[in-house]
């Protein structure tokens, strides 16, 4: 497998899409982080949202293959994304897809995991993607890297770029998001695709590092989240690495008591059907509605996470 390191993951995911021929549709859960589909709209490759089920809270992969069969010739390939950092890979169903459409493209987005530095022994996708870069397990505040089957067409196409752009570029998609209305792409140079990195050895020493230490947070602070807050509330474990995820029916009550405090968390990832493109997000859009992510990084400290979730109990 080919290596690839980058600036940042998105830039990764620009070269693979536009290294492919006729760069027909893919498809993409609903739940996305934005970045993702406007990495698509710069590369100007189509996409569709696919919802999440809502047992696994990952694409709904029963949908995406009614997709693929019902349409015959019209999609490219799939951008699988594990919601929160979730670990489990359908290994099957990627063997499945790629055995009856072999030229499918299947991306496995792991931006959120605890970055892998092996490659998989036995890949049954052609990308497998991570990013190193700002609020990722492993934030060094640069990079993403990928392992790529050597079969698959990639080519490097490097983009002048301008950190204003990409501030507008943020603006815009989040006040859409925001007002629930549809945002219209204007290309600009928002996408870093060149920089100075540091060797493969030297970035590796770096990254393990940062590994050992986030990991070693996160599991204090998640250990105070669950000595206080009731076993109902929180998702699986598998969703409680990247933050530490509740599912409440009155979410903002304690979001907005959370932030009086002088405290943070947040809620992602609001469904992007109807307003970067078509397709399906009831479960993906129930989530959103409820899903409450507390910090337990580096931004973080244990005396914030006790009190974070004092105020949790009293809104309940």
């Amino acid at each position: 497998m080919m290596t690839i390191l980058a600036p940042r993951a998105s830039a990764i995911l620009y070269d693979v899409l536009r290294s492919q021929a006729g760069r027909p549709t893919f498809l993409l859960p609903a739940n996305i982080c934005p970045i993702v589909p406007i990495t698509f709209l710069k590369a100007g490759v189509a996409f569709e949202f696919v919802d999440i089920a809502p047992d696994t809270l990952n694409m709904d992969l029963n949908q995406a293959e009614a997709r693929l069969s019902s349409s015959a010739g019209k999609y490219r390939g799939i951008l699988y994304a594990h919601t929160y950092g979730e670990p489990g890979t359908p290994e099957e169903f990627f063997r499945r897809v790629k055995d009856r459409w072999n030229d499918l493209v299947v991306i496995d987005d792991r931006c959120l995991c605890i970055p892998d530095l092996e490659p998989p022994r036995r890949p049954c996708t052609d990308v497998v993607l991570y990013s190193t870069g700002y609020a990722k397990i492993a934030d060094l505040g640069y990079g993403g890297f990928a392992f790529l089957q050597d079969n698959l067409a990639f080519e490097h196409h490097p983009l002048a770029f301008d950190e204003g752009a990409l501030r507008t570029t943020e603006e815009g998609y989040k006040a859409c998001i925001r007002a629930g209305r549809a945002y219209v792409y204007h290309d600009s140079a928002w996408l870093q695709t060149e920089r100075q990195l540091p060797a493969w050895d030297e970035f590796v020493r770096r990254l393990r590092k940062a590994v050992k230490m986030t990991l070693a947070q996160r599991d204090a602070i998640n250990a105070v989240y669950n000595s206080l807050i009731p076993v109902e509330l929180p998702l699986e474990n598998g969703f409680q690495l990247w933050r530490f995820n509740l599912r409440l029916a009155k979410r903002d009550v304690a979001l907005k008591a959370i932030f009086d405090a002088g405290l943070f968390a947040s809620s992602h990832y609001q469904p992007l059907v109807g307003i970067m493109g078509e397709g399906t997000d009831a479960h993906a859009r129930n989530l959103a509605a409820q899903v409450l992510n507390l910090f337990n990084d580096h931004h973080y400290t244990i005396d914030m996470a006790e009190r974070t979730a004092r105020i949790i109990l009293r809104s309940l």
